[in-house]
C-alpha cells in the first residue's frame, strides 16, 4: 500500500516564505554545526537551501525556520545512514531526470544559466554537482522511509475496527458528498473546425510576412489571453516547460523568423522566436482554437436527447448506448463510466466535478440522465468542447466515517498513521544510538524533537 505522505526530507519541496528565526555570530562564513554519525550539516549547505527557496517563487509553502530546517535535515541524516548501511542503491535515471526539471525551473525564474550563477554565486556545473548529491541523497531517504513502512504487517478489519473505536464520534474524519456518473459524449466536426482555424492562421501569417507586426496581431487575435496582453510574448522558459510539437517548432526556427502552423492540444499557433540561450528560448505565439457552429450544436443535442429519450423508456440501456454512441475512446468501453482524472477513481466530490458537468447534475437524484450540456474534455489544459449526456450512478450524502461504509478510506488513514508512527519510532530509537553534535548557536531553537535539543552542546 502506498504511503500517501512521508516525513521525507525533500531539496525541491522546500519553498516558500522564510521566517529568519535562527541567525549566525557577525563575521561567520562557513562552519559544521551538525555532526550525525558520519555526517555532517554546515552553514553553507543550510544557506544553499535558502536561496533556493528564494529563488522558487513558484512554490509558496508554510514558512520555514532556519531551526526547522536543521532539525529537517538531521532527521535526514538518520535515514540516509541506515539506508547507506542497509545497500539500498540511487534510482540513477530519476535523480537526472529530477535534476534536469529542478535546473530547467531555474534557468525560468532566474533568466537563464547566467541569472542561476549571479544568485547563487556559483558556476552552473558546480550547482549541478551539489544539486545532483542532494538529490541522490533524498532518494536513499526516500527508499530508507518506504522500507520502513513496508514493515507494517498488513492491516485487518480489526486493526481499522480498532482504530475507530478509540475515537470519539467528532473526531471521525469527514467524507464529502461524492458522485458516481457516466457520460454519453459526442464530439463537434472536429475536421471542418480544424480546417477552418488553419486557414484563419494561415490568413495571419500572410499579413506578418507583408509587414505587419506579430505583436499586434497577437494581442487582437490571440487566444492566449495571458499572453496576448504582452504582445503575444511568453519569456525566457526553457523548452521543457512546453508541448513537445511546440518546443521543437520553436527550437528550429532562427530568431526573428516564423513558423508554420504548429498544432498543441492547447490548439493551433503561429510562433516567431525572439531569442535562444542553449535549451531556453523566448517567443511569441499567436493561439487560436477550432470554432464550431450551431449547426454542430443542433446536431449533437439532437442525438443525445433521442438517446436519452430511448434510455429513459428502457429500449436500451445507458451503458450499451454509451459502447456504440458515445465518442470519447475513455469511458465508452466500460459503460461511459466517468473517471475522475485527479484521483484516479470513481468517485468525485463536489468540487471535482466540472462546473458545465456540476450545472447539469446538481438538481438530479440518483438514477437521473441529464438533459444535453455542452463541456470541455480533459486534453490540453483547458480541455477541448463536447456534447454529452450524464447520468447519476449513485450520490454518497455527506457523512462521518464509519467502519461499515467508508472502509477503504479508513484502512488508507490507519495505515499512514502507523507508517508515521514507525518512522517516528526510528528517528527516536537512532538519535539515542548515534553519535551527533549540534552547535550551541542553535541552542535556542525550539525543535520539535526534545532530543535534537538536548544534542545542542555548550561550548564548555
Amino acid at each position: 500500500m502506498m504511503i500517501k505522505r512521508l516525513l521525507s526530507i525533500s531539496f525541491i519541496a522546500l519553498s516558500g516564505a522564510v521566517a529568519w528565526a535562527q541567525t549566525y555570530p557577525s563575521g561567520l562564513i562557513d562552519k559544521t554545526v551538525a555532526v550525525v554519525g558520519d555526517e555532517m550539516i554546515t552553514i553553507g549547505q543550510i544557506e544553499s537551501q535558502i536561496k533556493y527557496m528564494q529563488a522558487s517563487r513558484g512554490y509558496y509553502g508554510e514558512p520555514v525556520s532556519r531551526c526547522k530546517m536543521l532539525e529537517d535535515m538531521l532527521d535526514s541524516k538518520l535515514f540516509l545512514m541506515q539506508a547507506r548501511i542497509d545497500s539500498l542503491t540511487v534510482n540513477n535515471e530519476m535523480v537526472e531526470n529530477q535534476l534536469s526539471r529542478q535546473v530547467d525551473g531555474m534557468k525560468t525564474e532566474l533568466g537563464g544559466e547566467k541569472g542561476i550563477e549571479d544568485t547563487f554565486g556559483k558556476p552552473l556545473y558546480k550547482l549541478r554537482q551539489e544539486w545532483r548529491q542532494q538529490l541522490e541523497d533524498q532518494s536513499l531517504t526516500q527508499q530508507m522511509q518506504q522500507k520502513i513502512a513496508s514493515g507494517i504487517p498488513e492491516l485487518t478489519p480489526a486493526d481499522v475496527k480498532a482504530y475507530t473505536d478509540t475515537l470519539k464520534s467528532e473526531d471521525l474524519p469527514m467524507v464529502s458528498t461524492r458522485y458516481k456518473m457516466s457520460q454519453i459524449c459526442i464530439y463537434p466536426d472536429k475536421a471542418a473546425a480544424e480546417m477552418e482555424v488553419r486557414q484563419r492562421l494561415l490568413n495571419l501569417r500572410e499579413r506578418i510576412m507583408n509587414g505587419e507586426k506579430f505583436s499586434t496581431l497577437a494581442r487582437i487575435y490571440s487566444e492566449d489571453m495571458g499572453s496576448a496582453r504582452r504582445g503575444g510574448e511568453l519569456g525566457m522558459t526553457a523548452k521543457s516547460y512546453f508541448w513537445p510539437s511546440f518546443a521543437d517548432a520553436a527550437m528550429s526556427l532562427k530568431p526573428g523568423t516564423v513558423s508554420q502552423i504548429v498544432q498543441t492540444p492547447d490548439g493551433f499557433h503561429l510562433i516567431e522566436v525572439l531569442e535562444k540561450n542553449g535549451d531556453m528560448f523566448n517567443a511569441r505565439h499567436i493561439l487560436l482554437k477550432p470554432r464550431y457552429t450551431s449547426d454542430d450544436h443542433v446536431k449533437a443535442f439532437k442525438t443525445l436527447d433521442s438517446l436519452r429519450t430511448q434510455i429513459q423508456a428502457g429500449a436500451v440501456s445507458f451503458a450499451l448506448a454509451a459502447k456504440f454512441y458515445s465518442q470519447d475512446p475513455a469511458t465508452r468501453t466500460n459503460g461511459g463510466q466517468m473517471v475522475n482524472p485527479a484521483t484516479g477513481s470513481a468517485t468525485f466530490d463536489i468540487d471535482e466535478i466540472k462546473p458545465s458537468d456540476w450545472k447539469a447534475v446538481k438538481d438530479l437524484s440518483e438514477g437521473s440522465i441529464s438533459e444535453p450540456v455542452e463541456s470541455l474534455d480533459d486534453e490540453g489544459r483547458s480541455g477541448n468542447l463536447v456534447y454529452k449526456i450524464i447520468k447519476v450512478d449513485k450520490i454518497i450524502p455527506a457523512h462521518k466515517a464509519s467502519f461499515e461504509n467508508d472502509y477503504s478510506s479508513l484502512v488508507d488513514k490507519v495505515h499512514n498513521q502507523k507508517a508515521l508512527q514507525a518512522i517516528d519510532e526510528f528517528i527516536s530509537e537512532k538519535i539515542k544510538t548515534t553519535y551527533v553534535v549540534i552547535d550551541p548557536i542553535f541552542r535556542g531553537c525550539d525543535f520539535a524533537r526534545k532530543a535534537w535539543k538536548e544534542k545542542a552542546v555548550s561550548k564548555d
